[in-house]
Order: C-alpha cells, then structure tokens, then sequence
C-alpha cells in the first residue's frame, strides 16, 4: 500500500486499508485524548469525509469539508486552493505534506480530495481566520504549554495521566496497575534502546512479537478482537491482562538485561522468552478458572457514569475528627 505523503499524490482506494467513516463525526473519531469538545463542535451538523487506515492506525479527513465548515464559505475548494498557495509561498509545510483519496461526492461520483491526519487538519485549522477555530486555538495553546511543563519536570506526565483516567472514570485500583504497566513498559523501553533498537518501526515489531508470545495475538489482531481502533490497547485490558503483559514485559526486560541482546533477531528471541512466561503463567490461571482471561472485555466497559454513581454526604471536618477519635 502506497503510504501517504508529500512523495505521493495517486489515489488510495477505500479498499486499500480504508474503510470510509460517514459524517456527522463522532467523538472517539476524530479526539486523541482531547480535554474537551471543542474540535466536535466546529464539525456538529455538517458533512467531513472520514477515512480510517488500518495499517497506519489513523483517520484522514478531507480538508475542503473542514473548510467549509470553519468558514462557511460557498466554494470551499477555491478557498482551500487561495490558502494552499498562500501557505506555500509563507514556506509554510502545512499543505505540502497532504495526500490524496478518491472520496465520494454528492453526485455519487469518487474525486480525488486532499485528506489530512488529524496532526496535519490541526496546523491547518491554525491558519484559517475563523471564530469557530478560536476555541480550538485556545486548546492547542494550552497543550502546548502543558508540554512544555511536562519537560521541564517529567513528573507532571504521570500525575496528569492519572488525572485524566480518572476523569474517564477508571477506578483507583486500575489507575495504579496501568501506572505501574506504564513503569514498567519504560524500562523496557529503555532496555531495548541500550539494545540498539532506536527505530519507532522495530519497537512495533517487539511489542508483537511479546504480545503474540503470552495472548496468542499481534497488538493489531489483539484490537481488533476487543473491537478498537485507534484507543489504546492497554488502556481496554482487564486487570489480568493487564497484569499478564506487565509480566511479559518485566521479564523480556530482565532476560534482556541479562543475555544482552546485540541484533533484532536475538530481540525478537529474548521477546518470546519473556512473553512466555506470561503464557504459561495464564494457562495455569485459565486451567484453574475453567475459561480464558484473553477477552474481549474492556476496562471501560465497567465505568460507571458520573449520573449513576451513588453520591456519597461529605461530612463536616469536625464530625469527621469525632469519628475518628471514637474509632481508636
């Protein structure tokens, strides 16, 4: 499959890793983890385009619909044609990185559009003079200034991680567990750069290869069964999965440690090895059980929505202090 990119103007059929998304947008389509809704608005009650690639895991959308929506315009493609030619001449990359896709019209017709990752339709959403754009600019803002933050002291990506879950509405006990997984998939992270493996690409292969070895599927294959696409897996596995790959990364990190891994081959080997040890560790839970842990449950499955969750009186500090008192 042609990989989309300033190399490669030729159309991608649907059928080529694609599947077409039609509009109105949904929110788990088009948000990564966004704080609000201010991208869902801009597109409530008017047609985009939507195309999600399997392989690469992302959602292209067609930028004249998201044009015609910020500015209202009559003839949005003339308008996305002015700002294409003004951006290139700014030296601005926006528009140049962008592929193509034959998308449907309203005549039923399929006509190659310009489409954009969700990364490349936010860069342009900051070049277009829109009201509508302005609660989105803001977020971006403060994005990057929560970034910024973040690098100056790591530690704030932890406690924002466990600030988002739990507005998500996780439990404590699953937001401790995903931490500590998170811990743990840094180290091995880490153990596997000390191991020479630096592309984003090989670090992919070893997560299948570990997963396939203890779950009996590649991370794809894995999604696919609990029914995702672009969430994250680990973020959907139950309290045993979840404790089944942290087991499989922790000893791939300490074989790794110990055999010191030279090529990807002996990577992949040391992979498999630590990946076994959580299989064999779930045999004997599903043996024991009588059914299989590998599900197709997710975590979010078990939120509670904020609507339904029993309210609990909070009671004044000094009752609070009185029953303390009373209870040693």
């Amino acid at each position: 499959m042609c990989p989309i990119g300033k190399a490669n103007k030729t159309s991608l059929r649907p059928k080529d890793g694609y599947k077409l998304y039609p509009p109105p947008l949904k929110k788990t389509q088009i948000t990564e983890n966004m704080p609000n809704e201010s991208l869902i608005k801009l597109f409530e009650g008017k047609q985009v385009r939507v195309l999600w690639n399997e392989e690469e895991e992302k959602y292209y959308f067609s930028v004249v619909d998201v044009i015609e929506v910020l500015t209202d315009s009559p003839r949005p493609r003339k308008y996305w044609n002015a700002l294409k030619s003004k951006l290139k001449a700014e030296g601005n990359e926006s528009s140049q990185n962008l592929g193509q896709l034959k998308l449907p019209a309203a005549d039923g017709k399929k006509y190659l559009t310009d489409v954009a990752d969700l990364q490349q339709l936010l860069r342009i959403i900051q070049t277009i003079p829109s009201p509508k754009a302005e609660p989105l600019k803001r977020w971006l803002a403060e994005v990057g200034a929560q970034r910024i933050d973040q690098m100056i002291d790591p530690e704030q990506t932890f406690q924002m991680a466990v600030e988002d879950y739990r507005r998500q509405g996780y439990s404590d006990k699953w937001i401790n567990e995903r931490m500590r997984s998170i811990e743990m998939r840094k180290e091995l992270t880490d153990e596997w750069q000390r191991s020479g493996i630096t592309e984003h690409r090989d670090f992919a292969i070893l997560t299948n290869v570990l997963t396939q070895a203890w779950s009996g599927m590649t991370t794809g294959q894995y999604k696919k069964y609990k029914g995702l696409t672009k969430e994250n897996l680990r973020d959907n596995m139950t309290n045993i999965e979840l404790a089944l790959n942290t087991l499989a990364e922790v000893a791939t990190t300490e074989y790794s440690r110990q055999t010191n891994p030279m090529t990807m081959e002996e990577s992949k080997r040391v992979a498999r090895e630590g990946g076994s040890v959580a299989r064999e560790a779930r045999e004997t839970m599903e043996k024991r059980l009588g059914r299989s842990v590998v599900s197709k449950e997710r975590a979010s499955d078990y939120i509670i929505p904020e609507s339904q969750k029993p309210k609990v009186e909070e009671l004044p500090f000094e009752e609070i202090k009185d029953n303390e008192d009373g209870n040693q």
